[in-house]
C-alpha cells in the first residue's frame, strides 16, 4: 500500500508539473502574440492592394485573377511560414537564439570558419564537448571539409550572413512605413472625396515620429497592451472574413487548390509573374518571427501560429478575395484592397485598430534591428554603438539611439519620397525574400554540418525553397526601378560599413599579435619591472589572450612607474548567445608571484548584458581572489608560465571571493604578519576584506598577496586602454588606404569605446596612444 501511494504521489507531482509547464508555454503563446505576430498579422492590409497595383494585372469578370492570387497566398503562407519556418527552421536555434546571424554562429561553432578576431569559434574560448557533443565522435562531411579548408568560402560564408543582416536592417526601414501607411490609407474610404490625399501623409509621419521618439521607454512599459492588440486585430480580421465568405462568396474555398494558381499565369503571364513581389508581402514577419526566438519558446511561437495566427489570416485572405469576386466596379485596381471589404459601419473602428495592430507589428521589427546590430557589433561586425537595457527582467529588451533616430529619418524619408503603398510595398518585398533566400541557404548547411543528415536531405531543403523563393526574388528584382532599388541602396551602404569595420578590426587584432612581446623580455626586468611600482591596480585592456600587448612595452619606456597590481584584461565576445556565469572570467598568472602581474579573460556571448563598471569591478577583484586562494592549494612553485596557449592554463573562476565593505579600520586583518604601510595612514570611509571559508586552509603567502591586493583594490584602480590610430602601409592598394585610412578612422572616430569602459570616470582612466601600420 505504501509503495501504490508513494507511486501516485509521484504521479501526481508529475502531473502537476507538467499542467504548470503546459500553463507556462500556452502563458507564453499569448504573449508572443503581441511580440512575434504584429508584422504578418498586419499583412492582410497591404497583400491584394499591392498585388492589384498598377498595370501588372486586372480584376475581370471571370475572377481568375483574384482566385489566383487567394491560392498564391494561401499555399505561399503554408509553404514559407508554416512548413518552412514554423516547423523546421524554428529548431536551427543557436542557444536559444534565432535570426540571420544566429544560424552564422551556429555554422562557426560546428565548423572552424569563423573570421572574427582570435579565430571567432567557440572551440578557442569554450569547451565545446559540453555544448555540442564531442567532435571526434562525428563525422567528418565533405562539406565541412572543404569549408574548413578555403578561406575564400569563409570570406563569402560570412558575406552572406551580412547580407542577410542588412536586409533585416532595411526591413527595419521599410515595415514601419508600409504598415502604419497602409493602415491610414483607410481613411480614403471613410473620408469625403480627394480629402483624404492631405490627411494620410502627415498622419503616418505624426505616427511614426511618436512610434521612433516612444523607443526609450521600452516595449515592456506598454508590453501588457500588445497582446491584447494584436488578439483583436485577428479576432476582427478573421471575423469580417467570415462574414464576406458567407454573405458573398461561400464558394472561395474552392481557389484554395493549385489549379488556380496554374490558371492564374496561363492567363495573365508575365503581369502575374510581376504581381507576385507584391503576393509574397503575406509572408513579410516570418524571418522576425525566427529573430524573436530568444523571447520565447519554440513550441509556444508554434502553438501561437497554427492555432490563432494561421486560421485568422486564412479566413482574412479568403473573406477579401470572397468580396472582391462579386465586386467589379472599383474606379482603378488601386482600390483593391482590405478596407474595401469593411462593412461601412465599421470602417473607423476597424482603421483605428488596424492603426494600433501596424503600431505593434513595426515595434516587433525596430527591436529586431536593434537586437541584430547589438549582435553584429558585438561580434566585430558594425561599430560600437551606445546600449540601453530597457528591462531588467526581459532579457534582449534593448534601445540604441544612434540606429533608432537613423531608423526614424530613413523611414520618414521613404515615406514621404514615395507616398503611396505601391513604391514602399515593391521595396519591403525584395528586402523579405532576400532575407528568405539567405536564411534557406544558411539552413541547408545548418541540416549537413550541424545536424548531421544526409546531403541529400539538406540539397532537397535547398531547391524546393530555394526554387519557390527565387520565383519570388525575380519578380521583386524586376520592380527595381519602382521601389525595389530603396533596400538594395540601404543593405549596400550598410554591408560596406560592416565589411570595412570588420577588416579594420582584424587588422587591428593581427597587429596586435604580430607586436606583441615576449614574457622573456618581462622577466628580465626583475620584480620591480624596472620602474617603481606605486598603490593600485593597473587595469590594462588588450585584444590579446596570451603574451604582453605592445602597449605596455610602449608605456613603460615612457613612464618610469606603475601599479603595484597589474591586470591585462581581455573581453571577448564568443559567438554564443550567452555565457554562464561559471564560465565567464578565466584568471591566470603572468610571471612568478612576487610581480603580482595577472591575466584575465571575461567572456560574453552576443545577447549577454554586460554589467555596469562598479559591479564589473567588484567580479573582477573577487575572481582574481579567487584565484589567489585555490592556486595556493596545488602551486608550490609560484611560477605559470605563459605560452601562446596560455588561455589552456587560465583556471575558470565559477565563484569569487565576496568583498565586505565596513565602515572604519579592518577588524580581521588577512595577514598577522601584516606591517603598517605608511601610505596607507589616513583614515579610510570604507575598508574591505575578503570573506574566506572557515574551512578554507590558506598559508601565509596566500594572505599576503590577497592583503596585498586589496590594499591595491582600497587605493584604486586606474583603467589603461590603447587609442589606436590606424594607417595603411606604404606601398599598399588605393583600395585599402581608403578603407583604412578614411573609412575606417571615420568610423573609429565616430563609434563608442569598449562596453565596460563606458561609464569609467574620465580621473581613472589613461590613454596610451599608438599608429598601427597595417
Amino acid at each position: 500500500m505504501d509503495l501504490e501511494g508513494a507511486g501516485g504521489a509521484a504521479a501526481a507531482a508529475h502531473g502537476k508539473r507538467r499542467g504548470e509547464s503546459w500553463r507556462a508555454t500556452l502563458l507564453l503563446a499569448y504573449q508572443s502574440l503581441g511580440v512575434v505576430y504584429g508584422d504578418v498579422a498586419t499583412s492582410p492590409l497591404y497583400v491584394y492592394k499591392s498585388a492589384f497595383a498598377g498595370n501588372d494585372i486586372q480584376h475581370s469578370t471571370g475572377n481568375e485573377e483574384i482566385y489566383g492570387v487567394l491560392s498564391f497566398v494561401f499555399w505561399t503562407l503554408t509553404l514559407i511560414t508554416l512548413l518552412k519556418y514554423v516547423l523546421i527552421v524554428l529548431r536551427a536555434d543557436d542557444g536559444g537564439e534565432g535570426g540571420t546571424f544566429a544560424l552564422y554562429s551556429l555554422i562557426c561553432r560546428h565548423v572552424r570558419a569563423g573570421l572574427l578576431p582570435g579565430g571567432g569559434t567557440r572551440d578557442e574560448l569554450m569547451e565545446e564537448d559540453k555544448a555540442t557533443g564531442r567532435r571526434g565522435e562525428r563525422p567528418v562531411s565533405r562539406v565541412r571539409a572543404v569549408l574548413e579548408k578555403y578561406r575564400v568560402l569563409q570570406r563569402l560564408l560570412l558575406l552572406f550572413a551580412l547580407l542577410g543582416t542588412c536586409m533585416v536592417i532595411g526591413d527595419g526601414v521599410l515595415t514601419p512605413a508600409v504598415s502604419v501607411f497602409s493602415a491610414v490609407s483607410g481613411l480614403e474610404l471613410s473620408m469625403e472625396k480627394e480629402h483624404h490625399k492631405y490627411i494620410e501623409l502627415p498622419v503616418a509621419c505624426a505616427i511614426l515620429v511618436c512610434l521612433f521618439a516612444l523607443q526609450h521607454y521600452g516595449t515592456h512599459k506598454v508590453g501588457f497592451l500588445f497582446a491584447p492588440i494584436v488578439c483583436i486585430w485577428l479576432i476582427c480580421i478573421s471575423a469580417i472574413g467570415a462574414y464576406n465568405i458567407a454573405r458573398w462568396n461561400h464558394h472561395v474555398y474552392r481557389a484554395l487548390s493549385p489549379y488556380y494558381m496554374y490558371q492564374f499565369l496561363k492567363k495573365t503571364q508575365t503581369g502575374g509573374w510581376m504581381s507576385l513581389g507584391g503576393i509574397l508581402l503575406c509572408v513579410t514577419g516570418s524571418e522576425a518571427m525566427y529573430a524573436d526566438l530568444g523571447h520565447f519558446s519554440q513550441s509556444s511561437i508554434q502553438i501561437a501560429f497554427i492555432s490563432v495566427v494561421y486560421p485568422a489570416l486564412v479566413l482574412a485572405y479568403m473573406g477579401q478575395a470572397a468580396f472582391i469576386s462579386q465586386h467589379h466596379n472599383f474606379e482603378s485596381s488601386y482600390q483593391i484592397g482590405f478596407y474595401v471589404s469593411v462593412p461601412e459601419t465599421l470602417r473607423w473602428p476597424v482603421l483605428v485598430i488596424a492603426i494600433l495592430a501596424a503600431v505593434v507589428g513595426s515595434q516587433a521589427i525596430i527591436t529586431g534591428t536593434f537586437s541584430i546590430i547589438k549582435q553584429c557589433s558585438s561580434l566585430s561586425c558594425f561599430p560600437g554603438v551606445k546600449i540601453v537595457h530597457t528591462s531588467s527582467t526581459v532579457h534582449g529588451q534593448i534601445y540604441i539611439p544612434e540606429v533608432n533616430w537613423l531608423l526614424m529619418i530613413l523611414c520618414l524619408a521613404v515615406t514621404i519620397g514615395f507616398r503611396d503603398t505601391k513604391h514602399l510595398a515593391n521595396a519591403q518585398g525584395l528586402a523579405v525574400i532576400t532575407v528568405m533566400l539567405v536564411t534557406t541557404c544558411l539552413m541547408s548547411l545548418v541540416i549537413v554540418l550541424c545536424w548531421n543528415k544526409s546531403i541529400f536531405l539538406a540539397f532537397g531543403f535547398l531547391i524546393f525553397f530555394g526554387t519557390i523563393e527565387v520565383l519570388y526574388f525575380s519578380a521583386s528584382l524586376v520592380k527595381f526601378h519602382e521601389g525595389a532599388w530603396v533596400p538594395i541602396t540601404l543593405s549596400f551602404i550598410f554591408m560596406i560599413v560592416m565589411c570595412v569595420w570588420h577588416y579594420g578590426t582584424i587588422k587591428k587584432y593581427e597587429f596586435d599579435v604580430q607586436n606583441k612581446v615576449s614574457v622573456n623580455w618581462l622577466l628580465n626586468l626583475g620584480p620591480s619591472l624596472g620602474i617603481v611600482r606605486v598603490r593600485g591596480i593597473g587595469l590594462i585592456h588588450t585584444e590579446l589572450m596570451s603574451g604582453i600587448p605592445a602597449i605596455f612595452s610602449h608605456f613603460v619606456t615612457n613612464l618610469p612607474a606603475f601599479h603595484q597590481v597589474l591586470v591585462f584584461l581581455c573581453v571577448k565576445s564568443v559567438p554564443v548567445p550567452h555565457v554562464e556565469p561559471e564560465e565567464r572570467f578565466l584568471v591566470g598568472r603572468i610571471g612568478p608571484k612576487e610581480y603580482r602581474l595577472y591575466r584575465v579573460i571575461v567572456r560574453y556571448g552576443y545577447r549577454d548584458v554586460q554589467k555596469d563598471d562598479l559591479e564589473f569591478e567588484k567580479e573582477l577583484v573577487s575572481s582574481i581572489a579567487e584565484f589567489i586562494r585555490s592556486s595556493g592549494e596545488y602551486d608550490k612553485n609560484g611560477f605559470v608560465e605563459d605560452t601562446e596557449k596560455s588561455h589552456e592554463k587560465l583556471s575558470p573562476i565559477s565563484t569569487g571571493i565576496p568583498l565586505w565593505e565596513e565602515d572604519g579600520e579592518l577588524d580581521v586583518p588577512l595577514s598577522p604578519h601584516r606591517q603598517v604601510d605608511p601610505y596607507n595612514a589616513a583614515p579610510k570611509q570604507k575598508k574591505t576584506r575578503f570573506v574566506i571559508p572557515k574551512s578554507a586552509q590558506v598559508d601565509i603567502e596566500v594572505r599576503r598577496e590577497l592583503q596585498e591586493l586589496m590594499d591595491a583594490r582600497e587605493a584604486g584602480m586606474s583603467f589603461i586602454l590603447g587609442h589606436s590610430y590606424m594607417k595603411a602601409k606604404s606601398g599598399s592598394s588605393f583600395i585599402k588606404r581608403i578603407a583604412i585610412n578614411f573609412c575606417y578612422e571615420f568610423l573609429r572616430k565616430n563609434s563608442r569605446g569598449p562596453a565596460y569602459a563606458a561609464n569609467i570616470p574620465h580621473a581613472s582612466t589613461l590613454e596610451v596612444g599608438m599608429v598601427y601600420q597595417v
